[in-house]
């Protein structure tokens, strides 16, 4: 059985990922990098179905809460002749209270994670975050390496 889920969940990556993201829309490729997220780390964690069933609104919460704060920081980001040395200060001292929060979102996240998962699993959970992301961001440079060369 667990083979079997490898398997169909290697097959559904490959599906998912030769698809041309940059021909659908931002929300939707938004989707479907989540929902390969989504399986990577159910993969990654080998979660049962119950374990899924707590994990995925905890973590799904803290996803959307980091998402915000990303958002936040994001949207000061000006050319920087356009701004004033005080617009400048302003926007520094939001910067260090975005990474204020981040630190706090974190932290409750991991506490809430540890009702649920051993040391060792949270720390695989971050494992198998990183290498998703590492995966996505491989995928993204050949795909943009590719259409350059074309």
């Amino acid at each position: 059985m667990k083979i079997k889920m490898k398997k169909l969940f290697l097959l559904g990556f490959v599906l998912l990922s030769s698809l041309q993201m940059l021909a659908q829309d931002k929300e939707s490729r938004r989707e479907q990098i989540k929902a390969l997220k989504t399986a990577y780390i159910t993969e990654g964690l080998n979660l049962t179905p119950e374990e899924a069933q707590k994990f995925w609104p905890v973590y799904n919460k803290f996803d959307e809460q980091r998402r915000t704060l990303h958002k936040r920081e994001r949207a000061d980001i000006q050319a920087i002749e356009c701004i004033t040395e005080e617009r400048a200060n302003e926007m520094v001292e939001e910067y260090v209270q975005i990474e204020k929060e981040d630190y706090l979102l974190k932290k409750k996240f991991f506490e809430e994670l540890r009702t649920m998962f051993s040391a060792k699993r949270i720390i695989q959970l971050k494992k198998t975050e990183d290498a998703f992301n590492r995966k996505l961001l491989k995928e993204y440079r050949e795909r943009h390496a590719n259409e350059s060369n074309e």
